[in-house]
């Protein structure tokens, strides 16, 4: 639904934070519509005013959006899911977090954390007004009872009620905004399935994102050509994401109960970290034509992944007696072990089945047992469901 390309942007607590190019198309589209909102707002400013404050409102807007977003990436954290970054893109953002929630305490705590910073947003727009005693004109210039106001006055009242509207959205419970995750949590908590718990947040999804197309339709016919056709394909969007989960979760259901441990290979090749950069390259990189390897220690505990180019790159400087256990990649290899009872399901959402092609298994003491690649996991789902059904 939102893409898995993306520009890199900068990182916040180690977050990558990214924009879909559509992003920037918005990004200009908004300044340029707030340039004439502001211009109307504030009687008798200049052209380059307007602009000016249109250029901040914007940034803060999205600002808010990120904040958002980042609430559900640290309440995730904080639950145990790790996130791969952030996303911004035509119609908002998101947080691609590496794994789904494992219960509904955890689902509703990480739906529920973006609104609440979002509420945050407001609380503090509203303070701002308050010491600066401009709280009346705020609140008028963000229900637009006014035109005649100061700068900033219009921005953060543009500011607050934008974060309002933001927040009523994605409080509707409709899979996939956040108070559909929410829905999704109390009916999973109801009916003891997650399952049953998305199916019915996905069906509340589907019929909120058709009342968005009719909207949009009817807007259409009444000549507002430009936010009917934004109201029909975010509900478009909206709709096929429910509908995807919908699907996703009678999927869920047929392979429930299918671990890692009934499907990985038993015997994965990995490299011994004390094993020097040239003696990996000749034994190893050569011999399979792999990208990467799985490097352990001499109790076979998993230490994380080498790449090719990264043996390439200590052979090139002249330093082929490096010990490959000073080659890894950390956050790869952390991210792509999962343990032997960790449900299949859950691996198609992890971000190194996507990056590497395979994750690795670890027992509970942290050594090597097995892996499973995409073939393999495509396999055997293929094999799972006609079986199931």
């Amino acid at each position: 639904m939102f893409g898995e390309r993306s520009i890199k942007l900068f990182s916040v607590f180690g977050i990558r934070i990214g924009a879909n190019p559509s992003w920037f198309i918005f990004l200009f589209l908004m300044i340029y519509w707030l340039s004439g909102y502001f211009s109307d707002i504030l009687i008798g400013s200049s052209n380059t005013l307007s602009f000016g404050i249109a250029i901040a409102a914007t940034l803060l807007f999205f600002i808010s959006l990120l904040l958002h977003e980042l609430g559900h990436a640290l309440a995730a954290r904080r639950e145990g899911i790790s996130t791969s970054g952030i996303d911004l893109w035509l119609f908002g953002g998101v947080a691609k977090l590496s794994r789904d929630s494992d219960s509904p305490g955890e689902e509703f705590k990480v739906a529920a954390a973006g609104p609440a910073v979002t509420a945050i947003i407001v609380v503090v727009c509203l303070v701002i007004s308050v010491i600066a005693s401009q709280t009346a004109d705020v609140v008028d210039t963000a229900t637009l009872s006014i035109v005649a106001t100061t700068p900033f006055t219009a921005l953060i009242g543009w500011l607050a009620i934008v974060n309002v509207a933001l927040l009523l959205f994605n409080l509707v419970p409709a899979f996939p905004l956040d108070g559909g995750r929410i829905a999704r949590a109390i009916a999973w908590k109801v009916t003891g399935e997650r399952g049953k718990g998305t199916r019915f947040a996905g069906y509340l999804g589907q019929g909120f994102g058709m009342i968005m197309i009719a909207a949009g339709i009817v807007a259409v016919m009444r000549g507002d050509l430009v936010s009917g056709l934004w109201f029909a394909v975010l509900g478009w969007f909206l709709a096929s994401a429910a509908r995807g989960a919908v699907a996703s979760s009678r999927f869920t259901d047929e392979i429930e109960g299918i671990t890692v441990a009934d499907v990985m290979d038993a015997e994965p090749i990995a490299i011994p970290s004390a094993m020097t950069a040239i003696e990996a390259d000749e034994q190893f990189f050569a011999r399979f034509q792999w990208p990467w390897f799985a490097v352990v220690d001499q109790l076979g505990r998993f230490e994380g992944i080498l790449t090719a180019e990264a043996v390439d790159a200590e052979i090139r400087a002249s330093r082929p007696a490096t010990a490959v256990g000073e080659l890894l990649d950390a956050a790869m290899g952390e991210a792509s072990a999962v343990v032997r009872e960790t449900p299949i399901e859950t691996l198609l959402s992890i971000e190194a089945l996507r990056r590497i092609g395979a994750v690795l298994v670890v027992d509970t003491d942290s050594r090597l047992c097995g892996v499973v690649t995409a073939q393999q996991l495509e396999r055997a789902l293929s094999a799972a469901v006609p079986h199931s059904s």
